[in-house]
This record gives structure tokens, C-alpha cells and sequence, in this order.
């Protein structure tokens, strides 16, 4: 790889391990900065210089965090949101921006598959019932997972990939999109709410940012049923807590698994005792193969920028 001499400047605002900022560290003087208060430090020492920002689409960059940035020349979003970055802005000062589609599809899509077996066996709760003596005759029997529908809330690469994997488990697959895909074997639902009446498992696999704000609510929830189960693998903002809340606690779902909520890191207190719900911690996309992969991207997009070359995933 070809990078310019002496190393540019590059803020790396949200959390990336020290492994990791070392391999970036070979093409980039990097300036680690992951919570507001460093970061604004890092702005203040080094305003003039800095020309790459990295970061992800949950803290983004605004335009006044542009506009401080005189000689920025891209704007990278690790993962595959940037629901927080102002686009429009970046574009009328002529910076480029690019995230790292793709890199965690595989690992987001696994996390899912796991989430969904969870709240529909009840591992969780198994594990903690087997612990304290309760043997399986004193227990309702879980449902299957095999054979159930699954809507999916987003065909994209996320949603492709959780839909292979649910094809193992001899799933109905039908999804909903802005528009559909004609090449897709899925049969396509043309509202969330004709998706949620038909699916056994609703997964929620979109962008955030106003225009997905409160998707699911209490309406789409009734839609879905006492049989049916909520998987958001997504962003927090897309699900009404309020609604979820009550749904779980009327048992008007049968269940939901969260790897993402409103407020987070932290949890809502009305859904930390509800026992009909997985939780974990934004973690879906994370595993070491996907941030090898998310690495690698951003030094191959960061290359092509400085050679003068298009982008490999410009937005």
C-alpha cells in the first residue's frame, strides 16, 4: 500500500482496539479520540492537520465537527450506518465519505441466528432454571424453530445472509422493502404490517435515522401476535421500547432478542426483568474476523484516496 510521507493525520472517534489502531498506525499518525471530551481535545491540537476522520454511524459527524476540519479530506464510518453523518454537508465542502459495507454481514447475520434460537427455545432462561434444580418435566415445552416465517425487515447484505442461514432451518422467507427485489426468491410484502400479520419471527435488519424512527410499534407488534417474536439487530431507535415493554409484559409477543436499544449502553430499565426477552450488548457485528475485515477495508478505501483512485465503498 502507497501512502503519502510524513503519515496524515486520522481521529479515530469510536472504539477500536489497540491491535487494531497499530495496524492503522502504520499508514496514519493516529489521534485515538472516543469519547467527546478527547475528541474535542484532539480538534483543538489538531484541527489543521487532520484529513481522514474515522467513525460509526451511532456518533457520526456533524456539520459544525466538519466545518471545524479545514484540510478534511474523508470521512469513514467503520461499520455500515452513518445515519449520524451529515451527507449533504460532507458533499457541499467536498469531503469525501465512505463506510465499511459488508464487513460484518456475516458475523451480524450468525449473532441473529443465535439471538432468534435463544428467544424462541429459551436458552437463557433454561440455562438459569437448570442451575437452581428444575428439571424439563416441570417446564413448558419450547417451539420449534424450523418451519416457522421469518420477515425480514431489510433485504440487504445483512438480511440476504440471515436469510440463507434461515434456509437451513427450512424457514418461509418473505421480506419488506422500499422496493422489491425481482431477482429475490423471497416473497415481498409491499408494508411491515402485512409482513408482521403473516411472520412467525419479525427481524429487524435497516438503517436507522428519522425515517425508520418508531417503525415498529404497538400496531405492528398487534400485527405480529402472541405467537410471534421480535429479533432487532438494527439500531435501537427503530423500535418503540414503550410498545415492546408492553407487548412483552401482556404476552401480546411471545418474545423478543435485542442486540440493540433506545438509550444504549443503557438498558431501559422497564425491559431488564422481563424474562421473555434476549439481550445483548450491541455487540452483533463484532467478532475479530469482522473487525480484521473492517480494518482492512478502511486502509483499502483510504489508499485508493490518496492514489486518486474511486473509493471502494463511497457514499
Amino acid at each position: 500500500m502507497s501512502f503519502p510521507t510524513p503519515k496524515p493525520l486520522l481521529i479515530i472517534m469510536n472504539p477500536v482496539t489497540q491491535a487494531d489502531r497499530d495496524q492503522i498506525a502504520r499508514h496514519f499518525e493516529v489521534v485515538f479520540a472516543p469519547t467527546p471530551a478527547r475528541y474535542a481535545q484532539a480538534v483543538a491540537e489538531h484541527a489543521p492537520r487532520v484529513e481522514v476522520v474515522m467513525t460509526i454511524g451511532a456518533i457520526g459527524l456533524t456539520a459544525g465537527q466538519i466545518d471545524a476540519l479545514p484540510n478534511l479530506k474523508l470521512i469513514y464510518s467503520m461499520g455500515a450506518g452513518y445515519e449520524k453523518i451529515d451527507l449533504d454537508h460532507a458533499r457541499r465542502r467536498g469531503v469525501k465519505v465512505a463506510n465499511g459495507a459488508g464487513t460484518n454481514d456475516s458475523c451480524v447475520a450468525d449473532h441473529a441466528m443465535g439471538l432468534m434460537i435463544a428467544v424462541i427455545r429459551g436458552i437463557p432462561r433454561l440455562d438459569q432454571l437448570t442451575r437452581q434444580g428444575v428439571w424439563r418435566t416441570q417446564l413448558p415445552l419450547p417451539p420449534n424453530v424450523s418451519g416457522k416465517k421469518l420477515g425480514l425487515i431489510g433485504l440487504g447484505g445483512i438480511g440476504e445472509k440471515v436469510a440463507l442461514r434461515a434456509q437451513a432451518f427450512e424457514m418461509q422467507i418473505g421480506y419488506h422493502n422500499r422496493r422489491p427485489r425481482p431477482e429475490s426468491p423471497h416473497r415481498y410484502f409491499p408494508s411491515v404490517s402485512e409482513l408482521a400479520g403473516w411472520s412467525d419471527v419479525l427481524l429487524v435488519a435497516i438503517p436507522g435515522g428519522d425515517s425508520t424512527h418508531h417503525l415498529i410499534d404497538g400496531a405492528i407488534l398487534d400485527q405480529l401476535g402472541p405467537n410471534g417474536y421480535l429479533i432487532n439487530i438494527a439500531r435501537g431507535s427503530v423500535v418503540d421500547t414503550v410498545a415492546l415493554e408492553r407487548a412483552l409484559r401482556q404476552q401480546t409477543i411471545a418474545g423478543a432478542a435485542l442486540d440493540v436499544y433506545e438509550g444504549e449502553p443503557e438498558l431501559p430499565a422497564a425491559l431488564a426483568d422481563l424474562t421473555n426477552l434476549v439481550l445483548t450488548p450491541h455487540i452483533a457485528g463484532w467478532s475479530p474476523e469482522a473487525m480484521q475485515l473492517m480494518v482492512d477495508k478502511f486502509l483499502e478505501n483510504t489508499r485508493r484516496l490518496y492514489a486518486g483512485e474511486p473509493l471502494l465503498t463511497p457514499l
